[in-house]
């Protein structure tokens, strides 16, 4: 360490982040257990033990607001975290390299938007008398307007469709990062031997970078309870809420939009994030079992 104290010193930024973000806030844990007061503050407010769980679990609609919760995030791991990898596979398939950069940019440049931006675009283009609408009825395709964002059966299509438009190109990148760090030496040997581009991608490509897809398959089963707030905030309305309203926006409405209790909503976040460690600890384990491998230990 004393030989390499500069490479050592850049660790320094995200290790002050680390302590300042997820460690000095972790006392605000004990909120979860009090009927917290503002004026009294953590150390200050009335402990009432487990109540606030007892009312959480005892709650009808928090018991839909989980399975909505869990049902749009199985929708995201089965739908989205495979577009993806799909989208790294084919854009390493680009031999022009300059055509290849400009693909990459435009799949990324959606990310940087923010979902307020995009949801006020996709709610002038689906609403019912919108421009997608327009065109439908215009060419005969359906005979009334259909409410893309007013029906329970397609809202969540229209999620997880849009956040693959505008995630799955930033998320390609660690992919296309893994690809490049494989053995040019592999291609060759395959191409000699008579393989095709297809055979190349599955029993190369995809083999090659199956650690890499592991480990982000675990963080995203760790994370099923973060259905995505910023996304569902900006999207869902009083229709189709039965269907939309998360985890996430349920304690917000708590907070924010009742009479605040702030320990109730403690609650809430320390159940998922325990629910969360316990998720992870599993895929880690199955992984290990049937990869050989995982995100902090091997076989």
């Amino acid at each position: 360490m004393k030989a390499n104290w500069l490479i050592y010193a850049m660790l320094l930024p995200a290790i002050a982040s680390l302590i300042i973000f997820s460690y000095m806030p972790m006392p605000g844990v004990i909120m979860a257990f009090q009927q917290y007061s503002p004026r009294g503050g953590i150390f200050g407010s009335t402990w009432v033990g487990l109540r606030n769980f007892h009312f959480l679990f005892s709650l009808p609609e928090f018991w839909r607001v989980l399975n909505n919760t869990i049902i749009i995030s199985l929708g995201r791991l089965l739908f989205e975290f495979p577009a993806a990898i799909i989208l790294a596979l084919l854009i390493n398939e680009v031999r022009a390299k300059r055509f290849r950069r400009v693909v990459q940019t435009i799949y990324t440049f959606p990310h940087f938007l923010s979902w307020v931006i995009v949801a006020g675009i996709l709610t002038n283009v689906l609403r019912l008398d919108g421009l997608l609408n327009h065109v439908l009825v215009s060419i005969g395709l359906f005979d009334e307007p259909y409410g893309f964002l007013a029906r329970s059966d397609t809202f969540r299509f229209v999620l997880f469709s849009t956040n693959i438009w505008k995630q799955a190109g930033w998320s390609a990148i660690i992919y296309i990062a893994a690809i490049a760090g494989i053995d040019s030496e592999m291609f060759e040997a395959a191409t000699i031997d008579g393989a095709n581009r297809l055979q190349i991608m599955f029993f190369i490509t995809l083999p090659a970078i199956m650690g890499t897809i592991m480990i982000l398959f675990i963080l995203a089963i760790s994370g099923i309870l973060n259905a995505g707030f910023d996304q569902i905030f900006n999207m869902q309305n009083p229709i189709i809420k039965d269907v939309s309203n998360i985890i996430d926006t349920y304690v917000y409405q708590i907070t924010f939009e009742r009479s605040p209790n702030y320990g109730f909503s403690a609650a809430v976040g320390l159940f998922k994030s325990v629910i969360g460690v316990f998720l992870l600890l599993m895929a880690n384990f199955l992984s290990v079992k049937l990869t050989g491998s995982g995100l902090y230990m091997k076989k």
